[in-house]
């Protein structure tokens, strides 16, 4: 009986068929005793269908045949008691025979109804006869019972598998759909940065992409993670399948175990059904976490174990579950100093960071910055409705003279910002409202004494400094370095101050002019 259930088991892991299962396991029965018609019914309501049928009798009209259990009580009290039972002459006598104008069978002939149940759910029965008059022994009986239980068990894991399946099917086609409205072309804009150091970072983005090594992604926050995992997701074989992401610092350490690994009904309050985890959802394609510097240390061993084994139990099942998953990381956190605090473990470190990519900031790839505008004018369009929208020259100016502390993050926000409150299609240096520069501490200097008749009006004061700062900059307002930059201000600004303060334009400015 052993080699039965381990067979049993065996199949409902492995058969993508209900149908192929109950075939098999009526094949089975023959290990166990004789019989000429082995006849499996389901419940269905208050009847019970047959599904399957082995033997000598069977037919095409036993395996059509269908019973009202309010006409034959005793296979309905076998099915409510959960105890097989042997018919016998009386019985067949009292309640007539389940297969009466199916089957030829006389009087007494060799009868058993098995009930089929797992838990709580009740499956049907399965029965068992012989042509021959006489009972079924009492230790037969018992042995088909546990078979039943078994074959009852079986039945159970292959419809809960099928169950998964289906809603992992589900999962897999909602994630390409986010995937399809979140993904833009990332590929084309870091392969065609004119950035020696993104260009590098491409090459060797494709190159990793073709494996399932662990990638590492770094960089300052905004610099555009994501969109390179996204890219590698593309690069890689398993292109067609999932690309999932999971934020680890944007969800309560409570509820993130649950997140990552899935959870099973009454897990915990709230807990009202069966959920699958990011792991599941990404089974077969790409998991990214992003800021995985801010996962809780008491589930870094639970993630280190199921990139190791790649199996892992959901919150509240002890049944082990196994997902295929290529493994991406994000983080802007230093992870080196992150273990060295103990927030982080080393050896999760270690295997996440096989093949790191870090990502320079935007400060570090200016000549990249009117691909980038007309990229995410491109992408905003879509929210916005605004096609068609460009940064001129004089926008470029002014957008490169900013640091931008927030990367690509802060850019993509100024301009659908600028969009949005701009009524042409074209954002000039007055369209972008930028934050003023943090001021730099000087050191403090103590100003001579003057005399009253020697202090100068604070206009002349402005005139001179502007004209230094002027001759400093050979008479350049815009740009990087330009006078408005040093001094502080808008362009529009400046002229209108060098106008109030009789300031004309000039091709050159010299400092020796000015004494």
């Amino acid at each position: 009986m052993g080699k039965e259930a381990r067979d049993l088991v065996e199949l409902a892991a492995t058969e993508e068929s209900v149908s192929e299962l109950l075939r098999r396991g009526l094949d089975w029965l023959t290990r166990i005793t004789r019989f000429d018609l082995a006849t499996l019914f389901l419940l269905k309501d208050e009847r019970l269908v047959a599904v399957a049928a082995r033997g000598p009798l069977a037919n095409a009209k036993v395996r059509g045949h269908v019973l009202d259990l309010a006409k034959f009580p005793q296979v309905r009290q076998a099915l409510e008691t959960r105890r097989a039972r042997a018919f016998t002459e009386e019985d067949h006598t009292s309640e007539g025979d389940p297969f009466d104008g199916v089957l030829d069978l006389p009087p007494g002939h060799s009868c058993m109804v098995v009930p089929l149940y797992a838990g709580e759910r009740r499956y049907g029965v399965l029965t068992l006869d012989r042509a021959e008059c006489e009972t079924y022994p009492q230790s037969v009986v018992e042995l088909v019972e546990v078979y039943g239980q078994l074959l009852a068990t079986a039945l159970q894991n292959a419809e809960q598998k099928a169950a998964f399946e289906r809603l992992h099917r589900q999962d897999h086609e909602h994630a390409k759909l986010l995937e399809s409205q979140l993904g833009g072309d990332s590929e084309g804009i870091l392969e065609t940065s004119l950035s020696p150091v993104m260009r590098d970072l491409a090459r060797r983005a494709r190159q990793v992409a073709e494996t399932d090594t662990p990638v590492l992604l770094l960089g300052e926050t905004g610099t555009g993670k994501e969109r390179l995992s996204r890219a590698i997701h593309r690069w890689s074989a398993r292109a067609d399948q999932p690309f999932v992401t999971i934020n680890c610092a944007a969800i309560p350490a409570g509820l993130l175990e649950s997140e990552l690994f899935g959870h099973v009904k009454g897990a915990f309050t709230g807990a009202t059904k069966d959920r699958a985890g990011r792991f599941q959802m990404a089974h077969g394609g790409t998991l990214l976490l992003d800021e995985v510097g801010e996962l809780p240390v008491e589930l870094q061993a639970k993630l280190l174990r199921a990139l190791q084994e790649k199996t892992f139990e959901p919150v509240g099942s002890d049944r082990t579950v196994r997902a295929d998953v290529r493994l991406l990381a994000a983080t802007h956190v230093d992870l080196q100093q992150a273990i060295a605090q103990r927030r982080f473990r080393e050896d999760l470190y270690y295997r996440l960071s096989v093949f790191p990519l870090r990502l320079p900031p935007l400060r570090e790839r200016m000549e990249d910055l009117p691909q980038l505008c007309a990229f995410l004018l491109e992408e905003q369009s879509r929210r916005t409705g605004r096609r068609g929208m460009r940064v001129t020259p004089e926008g470029l100016e002014r957008l490169a003279a900013y640091p931008w502390p927030g990367n690509l993050r802060e850019l993509a926000n100024v301009l659908e910002r600028a969009t949005i409150l701009s009524s042409g299609s074209e954002l000039g240096e007055d369209a972008f409202d930028l934050p003023a520069r943090a001021p730099t501490e000087t050191p403090r200097v103590h100003a001579p004494a003057l005399k009253p008749e020697a202090v100068p009006t604070l206009a002349a004061v402005q005139r001179e400094h502007i004209l230094r700062v002027l001759a400093l900059t050979k008479g350049r307002i815009y740009g990087a370095g330009g006078a408005a930059q040093l001094l502080g201000l808008k362009p529009s600004t400046l002229q209108s101050r060098m106008k109030k303060l009789g300031i004309a334009r000039q091709e050159h400015f010299t400092i020796e002019g000015l004494s």
